[in-house]
C-alpha cells in the first residue's frame, strides 16, 4: 500500500488542471472571527426566509406528504419543473418546453454537467476576462483549454471576439455572466447581447448564460436574457441561492431539448437528483408569491449596501485607484494604481482585519495581479465604511 505522502501519483490526470484551491480560499474568510469580510459572495441572512420555511416543512409533515422527503425524476419533480418554467416565462417572457428544462443542484452542477456532455480534452472554451472562479475550475477539470477575452463597462467585448473568431478562433462554448457579473459587477449591453448571439449562430458554439444575479437589479430595468433571445444556440444556468436561501443546493439548465436531455444523462451519475424537499420548499415559495416579496426587500438592502460602498471607495480611495459602479448583484471590481500587488495588498488587509479577494483567482491566464473583488452583500452595513477606510489606508501605502 503506498504511504500517505504518495497518493498524489495516483490522481487522475484532470484533477492537475491548475484548479486549485480558489473557492475554498474565499470561503475560509466567512468564519474568521474579527475580520471585515469583503470576499465572499454569500446571501444577507437577513434574506433567508427561515419562518416561512419552517411554516412549509410543518405543512409537509402535518398533510403527510412524502414525494418532499423522498427520491426525484433525474429531470425534476413535476410540480417544481412547472412552477420554475412559470417563473422563467414570467421573467424572461419564454416559457421552456417540458423536454428543455432540468433542475440541478445549484448552477455550479449545471455548469459540471454543461462539461461532462461537451468538453473533451484540448477543447477551447472561452470565458470573459475576469469571469467566475467556479466556471474557470469546472472547465479546467475536464481538461480543455480556456481563453479569455476582455471587458469593458458595458459586459464581454464582443468586437474583440468577433476579430478573433475572425482570425481562426474556434471555441466549443462560451461563458458568460451577462447581469451584474461576478466578479465585476458589470452588465452586457442589449446591442452586445444580439451581436454575442448572432457570432454563436454564424460561428457554431454554444452559449452558457449564467444568471445567477439577474433577478437582484437595482432598477426596473432588466435587458432580455441571452437564452430569450436566441434558445436555440444558449444554454442557461441558474440558481436559488442569491434569490431563496443557498442552504437548499437548488438550480437549473434550459437550453434546446438534444442537449436537455444529455444533461439528464449526465445527471444520473453526479447526484442523480437534486433534492426533493428544496424543490418543493422553492414551488410552494414561488407560486405563494413569496419569492416576489423576498426579491423586492433583498434589492433593496443590496442597493443599500452597494451605495453605501460606493460612497465609502469615493471618499477614502486614493488618487488613481478605479471600481466599477454596480447596478445589481453582489460586487464591484477594484483596480490598483500602476505597481498595485492585489496578493499582497489581500495578505496586509487580512492582517488588518479586512478581508479581499485578489483579482488574479478570476482569470485563467495570471492576469488580474492589480485587481480586487469587493462583495458588498454579506458584510456588516455599519462596518463597511471602516473597512473600506482601513483598505485605502493600505493602499495609500
Amino acid at each position: 500500500m503506498p504511504e500517505a505522502a504518495h497518493w498524489e501519483r495516483f490522481f487522475a490526470a484532470r484533477t492537475r488542471g491548475d484548479v486549485g484551491e480558489g473557492i475554498a480560499a474565499v470561503l475560509a474568510f466567512l468564519g474568521v472571527p474579527g475580520v471585515i469580510s469583503f470576499a465572499g459572495g454569500f446571501p444577507d441572512p437577513r434574506t433567508f426566509p427561515r419562518e416561512r420555511t419552517s411554516e412549509l416543512l410543518a405543512e409537509f409533515a402535518s398533510a403527510g406528504e412524502s414525494t418532499a422527503f423522498q427520491y426525484a425524476p433525474t429531470r425534476g419533480l413535476g410540480g417544481p419543473l412547472d412552477a420554475l418554467a412559470s417563473r422563467l416565462e414570467t421573467t424572461q417572457g419564454r416559457r421552456p418546453a417540458d423536454d428543455e428544462l432540468v433542475i440541478t443542484s445549484g448552477a455550479i452542477e449545471a455548469l459540471e454537467l454543461v462539461g461532462k456532455t461537451f468538453l473533451d480534452r484540448g477543447d477551447l472554451v472561452v470565458v470573459e476576462a475576469p469571469t467566475y472562479l467556479g466556471a474557470i475550475m469546472a472547465f479546467r477539470t475536464f481538461e480543455c483549454e480556456v481563453l479569455a477575452v476582455p471587458m469593458d463597462e458595458h459586459g464581454l467585448d464582443v468586437e474583440e471576439l468577433a476579430k478573433r473568431l475572425d482570425g481562426g478562433l474556434r471555441p466549443k462554448l462560451l461563458y458568460t455572466i451577462p447581469d451584474h457579473q461576478n466578479p465585476s459587477g458589470v452588465s452586457l449591453s442589449g446591442e452586445r447581447r444580439a451581436v454575442l448571439t448572432e457570432l454563436a449562430r454564424r460561428q457554431g458554439f454554444l452559449i452558457v448564460e449564467d444568471v445567477a444575479y439577474r433577478e437582484l437589479g437595482f432598477e426596473d430595468d432588466a435587458v432580455p436574457s441571452l437564452w430569450s433571445l436566441a434558445a436555440d444556440v444558449v444554454v442557461q444556468t441558474g440558481t436559488t441561492s442569491k434569490t431563496f436561501f443557498p442552504g437548499v443546493r437548488l438550480g437549473w439548465a434550459v437550453g434546446p431539448a438534444e442537449i436537455s436531455a444529455q444533461l439528464v444523462s449526465a445527471k444520473q451519475t453526479t447526484d442523480q437528483c437534486a433534492g426533493a424537499l428544496g424543490q418543493r420548499l422553492f414551488e410552494e415559495y414561488v407560486r405563494r408569491g413569496w419569492i416576489e416579496e423576498q426579491l423586492v426587500e433583498s434589492r433593496s438592502l443590496y442597493r443599500r449596501k452597494s451605495e453605501r460602498l460606493l460612497a465609502a471607495l469615493e471618499r477614502y480611495m486614493p488618487t488613481g485607484v478605479r471600481w466599477t459602479r454596480p447596478r445589481g448583484g453582489f460586487f464591484s471590481w477594484l483596480t490598483l494604481p500602476d505597481g498595485g500587488d492585489s496578493a499582497d495588498l489581500t495578505r496586509r488587509a487580512v492582517e488588518n482585519g479586512v478581508g479581499i479577494v485578489p483579482g488574479s483567482l478570476f482569470y485563467p491566464d495570471g492576469r488580474g495581479g492589480d485587481n480586487v473583488r469587493l462583495s458588498f452583500s454579506m458584510v456588516d452595513e455599519s462596518l463597511i465604511d471602516e473597512g473600506i477606510a482601513r483598505l485605502a489606508s493600505l493602499v495609500s501605502r
